[in-house]
């Protein structure tokens, strides 16, 4: 995410619980991600996992630059 979108969902989280939610989701899929981007060896499932978390992640960020362009 840029440094503007960043800003927006700074400023709006605070009074809007469902870009505060859609923001914890893709902070917790981003950690996801990173902690099993980060090991040497993926067994199938794990590979699986990350590819499914991937998705959620985008989806989550769609939601929430949807909803950032409504508020502007």
């Amino acid at each position: 995410m840029d440094q503007h979108e960043l800003d927006m969902i700074e400023k709006h989280a605070a009074s809007n619980p469902e870009v505060k939610s859609l923001w914890e989701d893709h902070v917790l899929y981003s950690k996801q991600v990173d902690k099993l981007e980060g090991k040497p060896f993926r067994t199938p499932m794990e590979e699986q996992t990350l590819k499914q978390l991937k998705k959620q992640k985008l989806e989550v960020k769609t939601q929430l630059i949807d909803m950032l362009e409504r508020l502007k």
